[in-house]
């Protein structure tokens, strides 16, 4: 057993459940391999987790940490893919944020040498996340419009920059001291509160695909600027979470009512969820061409924060604030 230390949230609520305590990691069972890991991927799931709120999660205490980036140190029995001093990806769902974390081998995806490793921590959750979406559930293309809720952020960003590379005009929203930055991306952002952003998209004619993380009565204004063909493609449900102390509620009636869009036989429009697997057949393989895209420079991907282990608590408070654009890590290892 290895002496570790790891973040635990010992019951749901505000940022003082979070703790980092002294703990044991156990050798690799049959078919994981063992992980230093470097850095986890930080986001809205950590924040949901942190309030008992992410759908269908474990009871706390748990320790969290949606994915991460790490060095092979021991293996299991029955393990023939890596060995240990490689560095590899994963997504973990839960336990990244750890010194040592066990694997299933079969989930890991090899970073190869002169990867930027904080840029690769954050493709198995944020561009795994907006891959998929903009490729395989909009299947974007060359000449669209694509609207997206909260551009500067982790997934917005990803969504936006990978359907730039369909070919897409993209639109969307964000706080107005991310919109000089947006711009320069290419973007054609809109403040959120304002609504005006609702009578320009519908002016253009509508969104050929929108990308919709917020939730609850967003759903009902996103599926309103859709073109007469257009999906909504949803996630994430984080609207609630945004203020910390903010009031919380289900996500399941906004879900619900929005995926009975579907049963009207007189529209075009079509409504979706996704909701990030790695036991789908998409993660492995996007996973590996985000890696590849990365190391040949086809996408760059923005760290917009690092914080130590040791910070989780500030990690949460400063969750969604802030001016920058992109994706949020916990740095794990101490060197």
């Amino acid at each position: 057993m290895a002496k570790i230390r790891k973040v635990v949230i010992t019951e749901y609520g505000d940022v003082g459940v979070l703790k980092v305590a002294d703990a044991t990691c156990p050798p690799p069972p049959k078919g994981h391999v063992q992980i230093a890991t470097l850095y986890s991927g930080f986001s809205g799931a950590d924040v949901n987790m942190r309030k008992g709120i992410y759908p269908f999660m474990k009871k706390a205490p748990l320790t969290p940490g949606y994915c991460l980036v790490g060095r092979v140190t021991a293996l299991g029995d029955e393990c023939s893919i890596f060995n240990p001093g490689d560095i590899v990806a994963v997504l973990t769902k839960y336990d990244a944020e750890a010194e040592l974390v066990n694997q299933p081998e079969k989930y890991c995806v090899r970073v190869k040498d002169g990867v930027d490793l904080q840029q690769a921590a954050a493709l198995p959750c944020d561009w795994v996340t907006a891959y998929n979406m903009v490729t395989k559930y909009a299947k974007v293309a060359r000449g669209q419009k694509v609207f997206v809720h909260g551009l500067s952020g982790a997934v917005g960003f990803a969504i936006m920059k990978i359907s730039q590379l369909q070919g897409a005009e993209v639109y969307g929203t964000a706080s107005q001291r991310n919109h000089a930055i947006l711009v320069e991306h290419g973007a054609h952002p809109f403040v959120y509160t304002d609504k005006k952003w609702i009578a320009q998209m519908q002016g253009l004619g509508g969104a050929h695909a929108v990308f919709d993380p917020l939730g609850y009565e967003s759903f009902d204004e996103s599926y309103s600027i859709l073109s007469p063909k257009g999906i909504l493609v949803a996630y994430g449900n984080n609207k609630d979470s945004i203020a910390d102390e903010g009031h919380l509620r289900s996500p399941m009636f906004a879900l619900t009512k929005m995926l009975a869009r579907n049963l009207n036989p007189i529209t075009g429009k079509r409504t979706t969820f996704f909701g990030l697997n790695r036991d789908s057949s998409y993660y492995h393989p996007s996973l590996t061409t985000l890696l590849d895209m990365l190391a040949a420079g086809t996408i760059t991907v923005p760290i917009k924060n690092v914080w130590d282990l040791e910070e989780i608590q500030t990690a949460h408070r400063e969750w969604g604030s802030g001016t920058g654009v992109g994706s949020l890590l916990i740095k794990v290892a101490k060197d």
